[in-house]
């Protein structure tokens, strides 16, 4: 075997492990919701050894975590439209589309289910924001960098994510373009005001 196909191989069957946990998971939980599964469903779903789960994940929980970090990854794409608004108008578009897409008020509920303050920091929902968080950061300095107002990352979770959040648990909808755009333009006169 030469050089180049061992570096191939390296993190295959990790991969292909995590992909099929976090496939399943996603399926259960989109049917029966976070509370009702269990990892030795999560086993028999995905074809993966509960040992193996476990050893990676140790709960349901940091399955779960897992999950809405690559899905937030995947979908909210931090954008770089050369103005702070701009961005933040796409960022809101593309944070909306990913928590009400076909599985995300059953995985947004499963975040919500997740115990905060546990002995786990794996386990802390909050966690879910850090590696977007530091996207959003390098979205915020570059705004600055541009001469635009000073926006802080709580201001942009305040002021964005949390309202959407809201109305996607409560089910009360109206989340189109314009509720989007009042929502940037509330969280840019809040932090002119600071």
């Amino acid at each position: 075997m030469n050089e180049d196909q061992v570096r191939r191989r390296t993190g295959g069957r990790s991969a292909r492990v995590r992909e099929a946990v976090l496939g399943a998971t996603a399926e259960l939980i989109a049917e029966h919701g976070h509370a009702r599964i269990s990892i030795a469903q999560i086993a028999e779903r995905s074809g993966v050894h509960q040992t193996s789960i476990y050893r990676r994940w140790r709960s349901t929980d940091a399955i779960v975590l897992e999950l809405a970090v690559e899905r937030l990854s995947a979908t909210s794409v931090i954008p770089d439209t050369g103005t702070l608004r701009g961005d933040l108008v796409a960022y809101a578009h593309g944070a909306a589309a990913s928590i009400e897409g076909p599985d995300g008020l059953a995985l947004l509920q499963a975040l919500v289910a997740l115990p905060a303050g546990s002995a786990d920091p794996g386990l802390d929902p909050r966690t879910v924001l850090a590696p977007r968080g530091r996207d959003l950061q390098d979205m915020l300095d570059r705004a600055v960098a541009r001469g635009e107002p000073q926006l802080h990352l709580l201001d942009v979770l305040d002021g964005i994510v949390a309202p959407l959040y809201l109305r996607v648990l409560f089910r009360i909808g109206g989340i189109d373009e314009a509720y989007l755009d009042s929502l940037v333009v509330r969280t840019l006169a809040a932090a002119a005001t600071d």
